[in-house]
């Protein structure tokens, strides 16, 4: 995969800020459960993901966690990248879920080509508003969604990105995406166990009934 076919606005660059871009941009391998992002002092860059996955996350003083929001193939993370954004800060961190394959590039590089580019500038804006957005959807499933709907929205979305009903998940995993307590989220999978929607083994979650969780998901219990 070329970068210049994955970075969105290449084709509205001059030449001279394509090679600019070109050799500046590094490519680094992430291997599985690696944190490359630790908060609003670090500033790694923009980074655009070539395969794997990342997962954007917060971290409370007391150690929970909470995800905001995952990066597949071809997706590009602007928080990693805060500093080149006055007066926005983000402690949000973010970990490679899977061995992940990036290109990285440097802050002060994508900070030059948003100040000559307004093509950049707009992307970036249009990047950053939709980031947000996740931000306020999560804030809002936080708040007045009941756990039990947010769960099986959680199985059902994993599913659907892991492409199989099968997931190898553990209930510590799953209450860290969540922001949820580990007992919260066992007691609710051996709920849905008892009601048919899942089966429970060690590391593992089996949906089994994906129709009753949409419903769930809809409806509540």
């Amino acid at each position: 995969m070329e970068f210049t076919r994955c970075f969105p606005v290449w084709d509205k660059l001059t030449p001279v800020q394509q090679q600019k871009l070109s050799e500046a941009v590094v490519s680094r391998h992430i291997p599985k459960g690696t944190v490359i992002h630790r908060g609003s002092l670090d500033c790694s860059g923009l980074l655009l993901v070539q395969s794997g996955q990342l997962r954007a996350y917060i971290l409370s003083d007391e150690g929970q966690e909470i995800t905001i929001y995952r990066l597949i193939e071809e997706d590009i993370c602007l928080f990693s990248a805060s500093c080149v954004m006055r007066n926005i800060q983000f402690d949000i961190s973010i970990e490679a879920e899977k061995d992940t394959q990036i290109w990285v590039i440097p802050p002060d590089v994508y900070r030059a080509l948003m100040e000559e580019s307004a093509a950049v500038a707009n992307y970036t804006n249009d990047l950053m508003s939709s980031r947000f957005s996740e931000v306020m959807w999560l804030i809002e499933q936080v708040m007045w969604r009941s756990f039990d709907r947010r769960l099986a929205d959680f199985l059902l979305r994993e599913s659907a990105l892991e492409g199989t009903p099968v997931l190898i998940i553990t209930h510590e995993k799953i209450a860290n995406h969540l922001g949820s307590a580990r007992e919260v989220v066992t007691r609710m999978l051996r709920y849905f166990q008892s009601e048919g929607l899942v089966k429970l083994s060690r590391g593992r979650v089996e949906l089994t009934d994906r129709k009753r969780l949409a419903l769930l998901c809809e409806d509540g219990l």
